[in-house]
């Protein structure tokens, strides 16, 4: 078995508190063949990029990069997150399409590839990761490595037409072409880059996922819907109802329903449409009125990014609008909060919830719509609201689903969802909760590997 070396924007450093379901299961695939993780250090140095530091944990090798304030304003907080993010998620009303950015994505990605070449072996199977990345098989092939290349993309892949309406797109897609297998979350996603190739890459859409570039090099396309550790979570879910944090919460409600709602702070999320969505909910359904609290977690991020900054000011306002209008003294509809809870509490708060509201306007899956799931009362469960353009409605077909664009069928939804009968909700549960057992995140790491590995 060849070693696996995986590369990351970021590391899961050991010790440190981001190893989230997909860290873990990947540091038990690095465990399992022997291997290396190579990425960003998280650090911002005033000298120059490119200062390594490694660390050594079992047969796993961890080295990361240091990157200064200039590449990392560049690579990161511009071309990465302020350009290919919007595009990525369909909002080209939100793309930068500076030129300085672009060229230092292309300086980042190269400082990669010429501090990680050396390190490499001939038999290694190599898994790139995200769209930071997207051009790092191209350069490590421009300096000879011939190894197994393999990427995955975490987010969604838009249409071929939105994709061409980036400045020099080709020069950035057509890297993609050097990879041996290009893994998307879902089919459709594998459909639209097949599309892209065909219509604007100059390759050729061949059977079976092969696709050939214009120098006639083959590769394949395929998708792996991401898992999580069924498993784990439920464990943790039924741990948490002792935590204090959950008994508060529950204590708070005083016996009525909880919505929930846990999403980082991003436009991708569609959280203003949400929360209007729920006051539609208050309107549409006045027998309900005082019945259940909906509760939105949501973590700031990239809080430097103006359009960050103009969401989280927008949703304040929706937020006391609703709750200038709908509450009573004993009473508070919406609950938005911004900061951060241990995962464990989280599952924890899943499993109160008799509705999780996961609408984003996009997403390449969205991990909690199936935490939701794996946390819920077997006997008791809740109902996932989730929307049709997240990854996840492929799989949870039992889940409510909705356009996060049509207020009133999200309205429909929570109060359905607040109604429905026990023997419903479980039936429903379920069906999503055995797809979920046997799609979880050991398969998606055998089934993409095992892909990657064929043909050698």
């Amino acid at each position: 078995m060849s070693r696996l070396v995986v590369v990351s924007n970021r590391v899961a450093i050991p010790g440190e508190n981001r190893a989230g379901g997909l860290a873990v299961g990947l540091q038990a695939a690095l465990q399992e063949r022997g291997g290396l993780w190579f990425g960003w250090s998280g650090k911002t140095v005033r000298e120059a990029s490119g200062t390594l530091h490694e660390l050594h944990e079992g047969n796993i090798r961890y080295v990361t990069i240091d990157l200064n304030k200039p590449d990392l304003d560049a690579y990161y907080n511009g071309f990465a997150n302020r350009t290919l993010w919007p595009l990525l998620h369909f909002r080209l009303d939100l793309v930068d399409y500076t030129r300085e950015t672009r060229e230092g994505y292309r300086r980042v990605n190269a400082l990669f590839a010429e501090k990680l070449a050396p390190l490499l072996r001939d038999d290694d199977t190599i898994w790139i990761h995200d769209y930071h990345l997207i051009p790092l098989a191209s350069l490590l092939r421009e300096r000879g490595i011939g190894a197994r290349i393999g990427f995955f993309l975490h987010v969604p892949m838009p249409s071929a037409d939105l994709v061409a309406a980036m400045p020099e797109h080709a020069r950035l897609f057509s890297t993609l072409y050097a990879y041996d297998l290009v893994g998307f979350q879902t089919f459709r996603d594998v459909e639209r880059f097949q599309d892209y190739v065909r219509l604007f890459g100059g390759g050729r859409v061949l059977t079976g996922g092969v696709l050939e570039a214009p120098g006639g090099r083959r590769f394949r396309a395929a998708a792996f819907p991401i898992g999580i550790d069924t498993e784990l979570i439920a464990q943790q879910a039924r741990a948490a109802m002792s935590k204090g944090a959950v008994r508060d919460l529950r204590r708070s409600l005083h016996e009525r329903q909880l919505a929930i709602g846990v999403d980082r702070l991003d436009y991708s999320k569609g959280l203003p449409e949400r929360f209007r969505g729920f006051e539609r909910y208050l309107e549409r359904h006045p027998d309900q009125r005082g019945s259940l609290t909906y509760l939105q977690i949501a973590p700031v991020s990239r809080g430097e990014v103006s359009e960050y900054r103009l969401l989280r000011n927008e949703l304040e306002q929706i937020a006391g609008h609703i709750n200038g209008t709908h509450a009573a003294p004993e009473w508070t509809p919406l609950r938005y909060v911004n900061r951060n809870f241990a995962h464990a509490t989280l599952t924890g708060f899943y499993r109160m919830a008799r509705v999780g509201l996961v609408t984003p306007l996009r997403d390449g899956m969205n991990l909690v719509a199936k935490e939701y799931v794996a946390a819920q009362n077997p006997e008791d469960p809740g109902v996932l609201v989730l929307s049709l353009l997240a990854g996840a409605a492929y799989e949870l077909k039992e889940a409510l689903l909705v356009n996060p664009h049509d207020l009133d069928g999200v309205a429909d939804a929570i109060a359905t969802a607040a109604n429905m009968s026990k023997d419903k909700r479980i039936e429903r549960w379920q069906t999503m909760m055995e797809h979920l057992r046997k799609h979880d995140i050991g398969a998606w790491l055998r089934d993409y590997l095992k892909a990657l590995g064929e043909d050698q």
